[in-house]
C-alpha cells in the first residue's frame, strides 16, 4: 500500500510538471524599439519593452531612456509602479511636493494613486526599468504635460 501511494505520488507529480508552462527567454532587443508618444513624454524617450505584449503577466516593464530634460507627462497608476534606475540621473516628483534626484542603482516605488512625474535631469541623461501593476486591464492614466516652468521649478 506504501510503496503504491508513493507511486501515484510520483506520477502526479511527474504528469503537473509536464502539463507546466515553459520559462521563456526574450533576447534583448527581441521587441522593437518604440519612441515615446509626444502626448504622454516630453522630449526624447525611447521604450524598449522587456517582455512582448502577447506574454500575460500582472505588470507591463520596459526600459525606458530619457535624454537630458526629457520628462513624462503627469500620471497614477492604478496598481502601483516600481522603477529601477539603470544608468544616468533623473528625477521623480509627486504633485505638490519637492522633486527627488534618483541615479543608477535606486529603486523608487509609486503607491496606486499618486499624482507624479519622472524624467531625466536638465544636463544628465537617464534610464530606468518600469514595471507597471496592472488593474482592471489598465496600468496608468495619463494627464497634462509637465510644463517646463514645472520641470524647472522641482
Amino acid at each position: 500500500m506504501k510503496n503504491t501511494l508513493i507511486a501515484a505520488s510520483l506520477s502526479l507529480a511527474g504528469a503537473t510538471a509536464a502539463g507546466a508552462e515553459e520559462i521563456q527567454v526574450f533576447p534583448s532587443g527581441s521587441s522593437p524599439s518604440a519612441i515615446a508618444s509626444a502626448q504622454t513624454f516630453s522630449g526624447h524617450v525611447v521604450v524598449d519593452p522587456l517582455v512582448p505584449s502577447g506574454v500575460e503577466t500582472p505588470a507591463a516593464s520596459g526600459l525606458v531612456s530619457f535624454a537630458p530634460k526629457a520628462r513624462t507627462a503627469w500620471h497614477a497608476h492604478p496598481a502601483g509602479q516600481m522603477l529601477i534606475v539603470t544608468a544616468g540621473r533623473g528625477w521623480v516628483q509627486r504633485a505638490g511636493e519637492v522633486r527627488q534626484e534618483i541615479a543608477s542603482g535606486d529603486v523608487v516605488w509609486i503607491p496606486a494613486g499618486i499624482k507624479h512625474w519622472h524624467g531625466a535631469t536638465d544636463t544628465n541623461a537617464m534610464s530606468h526599468i518600469a514595471v507597471t501593476y496592472i488593474k482592471d486591464g489598465k496600468n496608468a492614466d495619463w494627464m497634462e504635460l509637465v510644463s517646463d516652468e514645472q520641470y524647472a521649478g522641482g
